[in-house]
């Protein structure tokens, strides 16, 4: 999968007003600030004579932090789907620890969160169907039951008795959250629905903006939501955005919640079937599209030929624009304004490298090699070791034919290769920490299948290669302990010497060469800082 910083278009990516706000506060603070949601809460807690739980963790108990919108059902449901699925994970833990006065003043405010969800939901929806009311009524048929079983283990001092019921009220609990999961799929496969019809019925581009956001960030909220979205037609709705002239404003955001959905299997086969595929090479090849729209294409390609998604492997609709997509991704490479621009469509080409052979015997021809290594000296363009990942990806799979060696060489890309040996991460992320590991490795690969050529194997050695390679194999911190790094490290070493032994002391060949590969590399990772 490309490896974009925070993981644009395939992770979930927070949206101001998308995400809750959790706020520690005392009951009484949390009561008085809270009071629309948590007023049925202590209205319960006092009918019921069970006083506000002072456990030290009471204090953590997650809340929202004002209610949803007036009028808004789709967020009603997200935020109180949220809370109800917060709340059964967390009695789950606390039944786990046998604390069951927590678990039953859990399962009373998870009964009257699971209440006010139905009865908020269908004041504002005004209508219900009758699948949904069932399942409302067995939701609410456990919710009580959940509370009525754990108030009875309260009463309950017998070890053997508490224990199955202990496995009565897990029982519950697992069928109240199955219920519960329906029910929120029906009700947001329900509020889809209105947004895709909002979406076809519309020519108002003020309204087709706003209710194609609204999508998009459903699409944020993870997996499930983009296949509902791609079931009930998101795919569809969004394409014919992309196929009106009077709508090109509108294509950056479009293209944008495409890429989100097809992160899903459902997603790609309904883009296949809309023939989405030569949708994404005309608004690549029509140089009239503004760059953002043109960048977005590039998202939704670099998406849809992600490697580690096996179900993209089919998408047979691909080859017959792949030479259109290929040479316009180069164009943007070569064109790109800004960082952000050349990540998306280097990731899309590295991605399509992995698709299909062709695709590196179109970038050789079209001089790709010279686009991505003249990049490398534009800090504007490429900046991060995620770009540098994008573009040695490309170079590794290049690196099979035997013309790229001459291409490499005439650009001083050796000197390149040797640069991205010595990637180092800037913030310390994981993230970016494991971009650099994967840049290390991908250059001492393309290394190691250039240096097939002994012109380029040569210049390696006069580089210094050999010295940093050796490097990285004896210094755990250099490679951050990377096995991947050190096992083609040691591939690249031993090309290298296998043309150039002189370029190696004795004790690094008897080593790092001679043995088999497996004892270097379990010598080399057994290393201690000290012994180096």
């Amino acid at each position: 999968m490309m490896a974009l910083p925070g993981g644009r278009h395939l992770d979930s990516i927070p949206l101001p007003g998308q995400r809750l706000h959790l706020m520690q506060a005392d009951s009484v603070q949390r009561w008085m600030e809270d009071l629309k949601l948590m007023t049925e809460c202590e209205c319960m807690c006092v009918l019921q004579a069970k006083p506000i739980s002072l456990e030290e963790d009471a204090q953590s108990d997650l809340i929202l932090a004002g209610g949803p919108g007036p009028g808004d059902p789709l967020q009603l449901l997200l935020k109180r789907g949220w809370v109800i699925s917060t709340e059964l994970r967390r009695i789950g833990q606390k039944l786990a620890q046998d604390r069951w006065a927590r678990v039953h003043s859990m399962s009373v405010r998870l009964a009257c969160h699971a209440r006010s969800m139905v009865s908020e939901y269908s004041t504002l929806s005004r209508s219900s169907s009758q699948e949904m009311g069932q399942i409302e009524k067995l939701l609410m048929e456990k919710c009580s039951e959940l509370s009525a079983i754990t108030e009875r283990c309260l009463q309950v001092e017998n070890e053997h008795v508490l224990k199955s019921m202990k496995a009565c009220v897990s029982e519950t609990l697992s069928t109240l959250g199955q219920h519960f999961g329906q029910l929120l799929e029906l009700a947001l496969t329900r509020e889809v629905q209105a947004l895709v019809r909002k979406i076809n019925a519309s020519d108002n581009i003020y309204t087709t903006e706003s209710t194609t956001g609204n999508l998009f960030s459903l699409t944020q909220e993870g997996a499930p939501l983009c296949r509902i979205i791609a079931k009930e037609g998101g795919v569809v709705a969004l394409f014919k955005v992309c196929r009106q002239d009077s709508f090109r404003c509108l294509y950056p955001q479009a293209l944008r919640t495409l890429a989100s959905i097809c992160c899903v299997e459902e997603g790609v086969h309904q883009l296949e079937k809309v023939d989405g595929v030569l949708c994404l090479a005309d608004i690549l090849t029509d140089d009239s599209h503004s760059e953002a729209t043109r960048a977005e294409a590039a998202a939704v390609v670099a998406q849809v030929t992600s490697p580690h998604l096996p179900f993209t492997q089919h998408l047979s609709s691909f080859l017959e624009s792949m030479e259109e997509i290929v040479t316009a991704l180069v164009k943007l490479c070569q064109e790109a304004s800004s960082g952000e621009v050349f990540l998306l469509a280097s990731a899309a080409l590295a991605n399509i490298t992995f698709f299909d052979t062709m695709a590196c015997e179109m970038l050789l021809q079209l001089n790709a090699i010279r686009v991505l290594l003249e990049a490398c000296s534009d800090k504007q363009r490429v900046d991060t070791p995620y770009t540098r990942d994008q573009i040695v990806t490309i170079l590794a799979n290049m690196s099979v034919l035997e013309q790229c060696a001459s291409d490499i060489i005439q650009e001083n890309g050796v000197q390149l290769i040797m640069g991205m040996l010595s990637e180092k991460p800037r913030s310390g992320t994981p993230a970016e920490v494991a971009a650099c590991e994967r840049v290390q490795q991908k250059a001492a690969v393309t290394l190691a299948r250039l240096s097939r050529d002994p012109e380029v194997a040569r210049e390696a050695v006069r580089l210094s290669c050999m010295s940093r390679l050796i490097e990285l194999c004896r210094s755990p911190s250099e490679r951050n302990s990377s096995d991947a790094v050190l096992v083609a490290c040691l591939a690249a070493l031993r090309r290298l010497a296998g043309i150039c032994p002189e370029g190696l002391q004795d004790s690094d060949f008897q080593q790092l060469v001679q043995p088999r590969l497996v004892d270097s590399f379990l010598l080399c990772s057994n290393m201690e800082e000290s012994f180096v």
